[in-house]
């Protein structure tokens, strides 16, 4: 387990967090024998140790120490529903019981992709794949068969996975391990900036243009829905194919994801996180003309060489009854504008407390996520009345700082679990207590950073 630095080995939140966690600090300790900084994904990462969780039902989880917490991870978005809704444990329990893995086609995924196609409109054709990385890593392979082409312009600071064509820098730098031929035939723009996306399709060699519909990090970073609609003329123009990456926005947004709400079809979407019902799972659904890429018959009648494309747990039949499920809840009530109301009710309550207790703080977004801008540069922001499109998107970006990491300590420590970021992911389940409790953690949580110095 990596050593703490000094300014969180000082503090009293942290010691407070020590305090109530020693199971979850026993835990990191043999973690830190197994994995690399004791952790399995990056953005559980956090000074002195993360938490460790035993187990979780609706909007609640509970730690190996037996505390109880307002959960706003949401299995990293997955989990719109909620922990273990009961439709969707049936679900999975009847097909766990029919069997985990046959090797072999099965209905489930039939019916899992017609869930698909019944909501989100550009699902002409789907292939199922077993995480978000792998969704975006075959968009982008179908995209340069499709076209012949071998670049790929994405927006900077938008997350698509960890396969090498998503890492790198505006520089050109490739990241560890990643060969520089890859990060050369990537071209990184700004942020909604439709001049450098008209000049980056200009040479008509571009393969595919991908971005977050709603802006890096759901939102962090927000992209206005005018950029849409140009980035789909643009892509039209030039025979390029539009991406959007809807993994996280994909049935959270609307039923039909960002693309349903705004009107505006991609030619393939990637998806994971809530198609599964909160399992494993991803998938790839575009247009048929280039999803032809992966099929027999296809290739036959162009004389063209098919895309191979396995993956042992691909459409696996317990996710997708996870994801039959879930999806026929989410079609069939208002649970994506029951957690975007209480992402809206949580926003102005933060800030309403930013503004009476004199911090310079903002929580913003939209949909069902709350965002925290804490203000690093000094800027001069008005809780009551912030418009991050009033900033660069640099001086909004998300930021690892000793003061987010304390206050997900003290959120911690007054009940609370915040994601990665010091963001909320809105569930359907949350409750107008969870949302009192919540305000009054924070609360108590900005006077803890205040004792210790941050504010």
């Amino acid at each position: 387990m990596a050593e703490a630095s000094p300014a969180l080995s000082n503090s009293t939140i942290v010691a407070a967090y020590r305090d109530k966690t020693p199971g979850s600090a026993a835990l990191a300790a043999e973690a830190a024998e197994a994995f690399p900084s004791g952790i399995t994904h990056d953005s559980r990462h956090l000074d002195p140790y993360g938490m460790y969780v035993e187990r979780a039902l609706g909007s609640h989880k509970w730690d190996v120490d037996g505390n109880e917490y307002i959960d706003y991870f949401g299995g990293h978005g997955a989990l719109l529903l909620g922990h273990n809704h009961p439709d969707v444990v049936a679900a999975i329990h009847q097909a766990m019981d029919q069997g985990s893995h046959f090797g072999a086609n099965h209905p489930y995924e039939v019916r899992w992709a017609q869930a698909v196609q019944r909501l989100m409109p550009g699902a002409d054709r789907l292939r199922f794949t077993a995480s978000g990385t792998e969704a975006t890593h075959l968009a982008l392979r179908l995209a340069r068969a499709h076209t012949g082409r071998s670049k790929v312009v994405r927006l900077d600071v938008h997350f698509h996975g960890w396969h090498d064509h998503m890492t790198g820098s505006a520089d050109h730098q490739a990241a560890p391990g990643v060969l520089p031929e890859i990060t050369k035939n990537v071209v990184l723009i700004p942020p909604g900036d439709v001049d450098a996306l008209a000049t980056a399709l200009a040479g008509d060699d571009v393969a595919a243009v991908i971005f977050e519909p709603t802006g890096a990090y759901f939102g962090v970073i927000p992209l206005a829905p005018d950029y849409l609609f140009k980035a789909r003329a643009l892509t039209e123009k030039h025979g390029t194919v539009l991406v959007f990456d809807e993994v996280v926005t994909g049935f959270r947004v609307s039923p039909g994801g960002a693309q349903g709400h705004y009107g505006v079809t991609p030619d393939l979407t990637t998806l994971a996180k809530i198609l599964a019902g909160g399992l494993p799972g991803g998938a790839v659904a575009g247009r048929k003309d280039i999803l032809d890429g992966l099929d027999f018959a296809a290739a036959r009648r162009g004389g063209t060489e098919k895309i191979q494309h396995q993956g042992t747990f691909n459409a696996n039949p317990v996710s997708a009854a996870a994801g039959i499920a879930a999806l026929g809840i989410i079609a069939t009530t208002d649970a994506c504008d029951k957690a975007i109301a209480s992402a809206a009710t949580l926003r102005g309550a933060f800030n309403q407390v930013l503004a009476e207790v004199g911090v310079s703080w903002a929580a913003y977004g939209e949909f069902s996520t709350v965002h925290l801008f804490t203000n690093p540069q000094g800027l001069d922001v008005d809780p009551l009345n912030f418009d991050p499109f009033a900033y660069r998107y640099d001086q909004i970006k998300r930021e690892k700082s000793e003061v987010v990491r304390k206050l997900r300590l003290a959120m911690v420590v007054n009940g609370v679990d915040l994601n990665g970021a010091a963001s909320c992911m809105m569930s359907a389940v949350h409750s107008d207590d969870d949302l009192a409790k919540t305000t009054d953690a924070f609360r108590t949580s900005l006077a803890m950073l205040k004792a210790d110095g941050e504010l």
